[in-house]
């Protein structure tokens, strides 16, 4: 059975420090930027006749940035899947230093 592997010395390690900086710099602003879109909608469609406006037809404003929210989730995963990459790879790192071996 192998031993438990020390949590505290783990996370007080330089190497999970910056592993944790690098991700919240990523997640941080994808996250703000994701509530900031997804929340502006219904606001200025409360507040505002902007999006009632028609945009390429009978098409109002208010369909096109409904449609467009789709479209930066679908790009907001793709970003943080091909990130992820990253970060899992710094993590099986962190897990070999933990472990005692490095890897190179």
């Amino acid at each position: 059975m192998e031993p438990k592997p020390d949590y505290n010395r783990i996370s007080t390690s330089p190497h999970f420090k910056r592993l944790m900086h690098k991700k919240k710099r990523f997640l941080f602003p994808m996250t703000l930027f994701f509530l900031v879109f997804y929340f502006l909608l219904p606001v200025l469609t409360s507040y505002s006749k902007t999006l009632n406006e028609p945009a390429i037809g009978p098409i109002s404003w208010a369909w096109v940035f409904a449609f467009a929210q789709f479209i930066m989730t679908w790009t907001l995963c793709i970003l943080y899947s091909r990130k992820s990459v990253q970060f899992d790879q710094e993590i099986e790192q962190i897990k070999q230093e933990a472990a005692g071996r490095t890897k190179a």
